[in-house]
């Protein structure tokens, strides 16, 4: 009774079959669309090397035009590799040079202390042209350095500046590059105790002299920073500010610098309480406290008036007091002249 035909009908197999959406399916992976919106060229720039091979029939493919390309794809990284790394380069080898310098500080740049000084002096046929620049003179602890630096007129070295516009780090990492550049240098020193029986002026003129000796030369010109003369030697030009401006008195204000800072730091451990590893034994409230606290060292120097009120050993202070002495009976001299010439 029931017919096959209608039966049939209501099998809808071929609907069944639309709703499975296989074709729709593979036209949402567009791997095959996107290569064909870009030209031929473009496809290959893009896509690497093992990606090309999959896309190309086995016959068509040439290995070594392949190899040659990857060859030359990795000369360029290797070039862009070395360069952004501050390397040299030789054709198909790269090589590694020193690591770059840090980059200069903008305070900095523009600033650099030349050679001219020095040029015109070797065109006057001086040889040996010397640079000379203290420190630590108006310390109250530790020496009074001089440092001499002796340049060579054919190379050069980069960063060079006057220590007292450099950091703490920056000099220390100067040091050893300025110390490996110059073609002689010497540092000579003052003890505290030189500075007091001498007299600053006289220490800082023993100082220079233990520099200049421990160059193993003979120096032809000096170069000094500032208005006074404290070498004497034939041919001496004065420069004000001249370790700012001459490359061989900024080369020994790192050298005297530096070498006088390691000293402190060396005396802070001797020293508790006076902190010379942060002060260098110059000025400063903490400094000052601690001269009251404990009384002055065996780094200080005692005929400065700093030490005049501070509470110490007996010695001292009967050199104070004698001081004092001398003082009032210069003041009363003044009056008894003073009433003469209006008696």
């Amino acid at each position: 009774m029931l017919p096959t035909e209608p039966t049939l009908r209501m099998l809808p197999a071929e609907p069944t079959l639309r709703m499975l959406p296989a074709e729709p399916t593979l036209r949402m992976l567009p791997a095959e669309p996107t290569l064909r919106m870009l030209p031929a060229e473009a496809r290959d720039r893009m896509a690497p090397a093992e990606a090309a091979l999959r896309m190309l029939p086995a016959e068509s493919i040439d290995r070594s035009e392949l190899t040659e390309s990857t060859d030359r794809r990795e000369s360029t990284d290797d070039l862009d590799s070395t360069l952004r790394t501050g390397g040299r380069y030789r054709r198909g080898v790269p090589t590694r040079s020193a690591p770059a310098r840090p980059r200069m500080r903008r305070a900095l740049q523009g600033k650099a202390p030349s050679l001219a000084v020095e040029r015109e002096l070797w065109a006057d046929g001086h040889e040996v042209v010397v640079g000379l620049d203290e420190v630590g003179r108006g310390a109250w602890a530790g020496p009074l350095t001089v440092a001499a630096a002796v340049l060579p007129p054919d190379r050069r070295v980069n960063g060079v500046r006057d220590s007292k516009a450099l950091t703490a780090v920056e000099r220390e990492r100067l040091y050893d590059r300025v110390a490996g550049w110059c073609a002689a240098w010497g540092v000579g020193h003052a003890s505290a105790a030189e500075c007091d029986a001498l007299g600053m002026s006289e220490a800082q003129r023993l100082a220079a002299r233990r520099a200049l000796a421990g160059l193993g030369v003979e120096v032809g010109a000096a170069l000094i920073d500032g208005k006074w003369d404290f070498v004497g030697a034939a041919t001496t030009r004065m420069i004000v500010k001249g370790d700012a401006r001459c490359l061989s008195i900024a080369a020994a204000s790192v050298l005297a610098k530096v070498t006088r800072d390691r000293m402190m730091r060396e005396l802070a451990g001797d020293h508790p309480g006076f902190e010379f590893a942060a002060n260098k034994g110059y000025p400063c409230p903490r400094h000052k406290l601690a001269l009251r606290g404990h009384g002055p060292t065996a780094v200080h120097r005692m005929s400065w008036a700093f030490v005049d009120d501070l509470p110490w050993s007996t010695a001292a202070r009967d050199r104070v007091v004698a001081r004092e002495a001398a003082r009032e009976e210069a003041r009363l001299q003044a009056q008894r002249l003073q009433g003469r010439l209006f008696a």
